[in-house]
């Protein structure tokens, strides 16, 4: 019974940090996240990080089901730790500083970080702006709030273009 509800708690914070990252799930960085021993994923993006968490949780479940004490003990210990570091990364992520690299591909990793904040920026005021459009009672206020919905959307899409031109200057910039 503590066992269930541990993997109950696992899986609900899992969960939650799954929804906290996903505005920035797939924005890279030049070099790796975390240590080689907290995580197997070569991938700089934070979505790996959180797959690899889930498959852990997977096989702790088995584990569990399983009845193979030293392994469960060890995945509790490894699940934990990787949750607690992607929570860490996830609240510090746009202060992440770059690694070291000529200027102008700094200044371009600049940009794109700046991007990638502007959209996330951008997805939270749309999302707000729905919510609110959906308790809206007024005909006056769903059509005010519609309209910045489509505005946020034309901006959110204008950002996702000059996100992906900035990642097609750095892709060319690191052959």
């Amino acid at each position: 019974m503590k066992t269930d509800l541990l993997l109950q708690s696992l899986a609900t914070q899992l969960s939650r940090l799954e929804a906290e990252v996903a505005p920035m799930a797939f924005h890279a960085t030049l070099g790796p996240r975390f240590d080689r021993q907290l995580f197997r994923t070569q991938s700089t993006y934070l979505q790996a990080c959180v797959e690899e968490a889930r498959g852990n949780l997977k096989a702790l479940r088995q584990a569990v089901e399983h009845k193979q004490i030293e392994q469960v003990q060890w995945l509790a210990e490894r699940l934990v730790a990787q949750l607690e570091a992607i929570a860490r990364e996830s609240t510090a992520w746009s202060l992440r500083g770059w690694d070291n690299g000529s200027p102008a591909l700094t200044r371009w990793q600049r940009k794109r970080l700046q991007h990638q904040e502007y959209e996330r920026r951008l997805l939270a005021m749309t999302q707000q702006r729905r919510q609110l459009l959906a308790q809206a009672t007024t005909l006056e206020d769903q059509q005010r709030l519609s309209r910045e919905v489509e505005a946020f959307s034309a901006r959110l899409t204008r950002c996702r273009s000059a996100l992906e031109n900035i990642e097609n200057v750095l892709a060319r910039m690191t052959r």
